[in-house]
């Protein structure tokens, strides 16, 4: 007999339920859609005796309209399993897939997306529901491999720049208090608005307190200090087997030092010494694979996941309808359209 749910953001079942799964990551936690806190957030639940299907998704009002649309929250999500998918049953996999269709439905929602995780098999879990897109690579370091092999997947550079910032007497410090976290929004913020960025990838101070307190998944705040004075940090979380950068700053003064490299690399022995299987250092800004971000990060290892996306029309004759109503640009290749640019 296969049973589906809908847990809501409260129900401790909801993390329960994540923490079983075969691999998952933070974001697919209730703690952290509480953080995003970007609409009405529950778990599809779909299972049997021979394990269970779960997908988060994030509910929202549509502009200028009585219906509904659902995302996915910042970051890698989609479907999770108590299993690698070719293993769950193709019966669960289809309760799974007919009920996420009765419920979307049942809600008047119109459109559904997701961003899927590079790390995660999720295609079969999908199969027949929408479609799933290609976008960008993400890379990742496979921790698999002795850590000879893994230092030999860097970069020439920055192989000579850790050994030089080790030398200049640059060292990474494991933060935990008030102060440390302090540090951080400072560096943050100020690498923020050296690159320009939107207002989303600001964050409040009890954002960044609760994250790394979560007891949903681990954080670390790696810094990098050089005399007494921080000159990066960054954020890594752990969850299943895999070590996920998150946010990352660097002060301006340091720029040119690159004190990132040292804590990624720091981050890596960390991966090792507590047996996790990866440590995924993500895409470029916006998913992309071309630009100096995924560079960066490219120069730490040669392995590369996909960035794939899952987008739905639930009723087409409604999508039609919103586009319509909220003037969206008809030549963009947004999903959904209605979320577009208005025509001016």
């Amino acid at each position: 007999m296969t049973l589906f749910r809908i847990l809501e953001i409260d129900d401790p079942e909801w993390n329960r339920l994540v923490n079983s799964a075969c691999r998952y990551d933070f974001h697919h936690t209730a703690d952290y859609h509480r953080l995003e806190n970007a609409g009405r957030s529950v778990l599809c639940v779909a299972s049997s005796a021979d394990g269970f299907v779960a997908m988060p998704l994030v509910i929202r009002p549509i502009p200028a309209s009585d219906y509904l649309d659902c995302t996915s929250v910042y970051g890698y999500c989609g479907p999770i399993a108590s299993d690698v998918s070719a293993k769950i049953p193709a019966s669960l996999r289809a309760c799974f897939r007919e009920s996420i269709l009765n419920f979307l439905h049942d809600n008047r929602i119109v459109t559904a997306f997701s961003r899927l995780h590079p790390l995660i098999d999720s295609d079969l879990l999908l199969d027949g529901l929408g479609d799933v897109l290609d976008i960008n690579k993400t890379v990742y370091i496979d921790l698999h491999s002795p850590p000879e092999q893994q230092i030999a997947g860097y970069r020439k550079s920055n192989k000579s720049e850790i050994r030089q910032l080790k030398s200049a007497g640059y060292e990474t410090v494991l933060a935990s208090t008030d102060a440390d976290i302090d540090s951080f929004i400072g560096l943050y913020e100020e690498t923020m608005s050296r690159v320009n960025a939107a207002s989303r990838y600001y964050y409040s101070r009890e954002y960044y307190s609760d994250f790394i307190r979560s007891t949903a998944f681990e954080s670390l705040l790696l810094l990098a200090k050089l005399n007494g004075k921080t000159a990066a940090g960054a954020i890594f979380t752990i969850t299943s087997d895999v070590m996920q950068y998150h946010l990352a700053a660097t002060a301006n003064t340091f720029m040119r030092a690159t004190p990132l490299k040292l804590l990624l690399d720091e981050a890596r022995l960390l991966a090792n010494q507590r047996g996790l299987k990866y440590l995924h250092l993500g895409g470029g800004v916006g998913g992309s694979d071309d630009d100096s971000l995924f560079l960066f990060k490219s120069g730490f290892a040669k392995s590369t996941g996909m960035f794939k996306v899952w987008r739905m029309v639930v009723d087409q004759q409604k999508y039609a309808e919103c586009n319509l109503q909220t003037g969206a640009d008809p030549g963009s290749s947004y999903f959904p359209l209605y979320r577009s640019q208005k025509r001016t």
